[in-house]
């Protein structure tokens, strides 16, 4: 469970305590004990969130030395994460291969084999996000060939993967106008932390409530350097310019005096 997004049970379920007298009492967090669960709260996720920086500098040095461009893709479940993936295999003209996330099933992983490209499953049960040192764990198993384009598709959560760096070049938010026109505001933190915000689905406009220019919008408030692309990943409208900003950062990545950082690809 994650210790730092309060998915855990303990985050949010009255419990019981016993004591040695033999009485016991019930109370909920926020309560009673509050002054002892908050500060400790803190350092855990203060930890966690530490130890995972340091294991995603480490994956920063293996991208380098792979010459992978790694992106993370992140959005809610439902959005096209695997569709999108799929095309850019068979289409982009770019060597790719895949780190899978999901709780349960090798389904997505299955179809990007399908598509023809090296894919990773990684389940992480009742897990929500994928962190660095699975992404570490995974990376020799999967053997990308250098120069590669490494895209690792995260679970389906708009919360937890915008606090857990991966290592990753750049992270692309894909959303779906069959989520609603607000997720900007609504989920301030994952589209503060996205390079490349992606409007999936706008075969779907005439048939759905959703206001391209409003999302637009709202997405720059909360992230005025955000680029934004519309598509759809299933009639093929807005692909080139994806495949474009791939090769773009793919070439970027090539040259010798930015290989090692990746910092300007973000």
């Amino acid at each position: 469970m994650c210790a730092t997004c309060g998915c855990s049970e303990a985050a949010h379920h009255d419990h019981e305590h016993g004591h040695q007298d033999g009485h016991g009492h019930q109370h909920g967090h926020g309560q009673a004990h509050e002054h002892e669960h908050v500060p400790r709260r803190v350092r855990l996720e203060r930890d966690v969130l530490e130890k995972n920086d340091r294991a995603a500098e480490r994956n920063r040095g293996s991208f380098a030395a792979r010459r992978l461009l790694a992106l993370n893709l992140v959005s809610a479940p439902g959005a096209g994460k695997t569709t999108l993936l799929e095309r850019t295999v068979r289409e982009s003209g770019l060597p790719v291969c895949v780190i899978e996330g999901d709780q349960a099933t090798s389904r997505d992983a299955d179809r990007i084999r399908a598509a023809g490209a090296r894919a990773l499953q990684i389940n992480t049960g009742a897990g929500c996000h994928l962190d660095a040192e699975m992404i570490e764990r995974a990376l020799p198993a999967l053997e990308p060939a250098p120069g590669s384009l490494l895209v690792i598709e995260n679970v389906g959560n708009l919360v937890c993967p915008a606090l857990f760096d991966l290592g990753e070049h750049a992270k692309v938010l894909l959303a779906s106008v069959a989520e609603g026109d607000d997720k900007p505001l609504k989920y301030p933190h994952m589209f503060r932390a996205a390079s490349l915000l992606l409007l999936n689905k706008v075969d779907l406009l005439p048939h759905v409530s959703f206001d391209v220019a409003r999302f637009a919008a709202a997405a720059r408030e909360v992230n005025p350097r955000l680029s934004l692309f519309q598509l759809s990943a299933t009639r093929g409208d807005g692909l080139s310019a994806w495949y474009g900003w791939l090769r773009a950062r793919s070439g970027q990545l090539s040259a010798p005096s930015r290989a090692a950082a990746g910092a300007d690809l973000r």
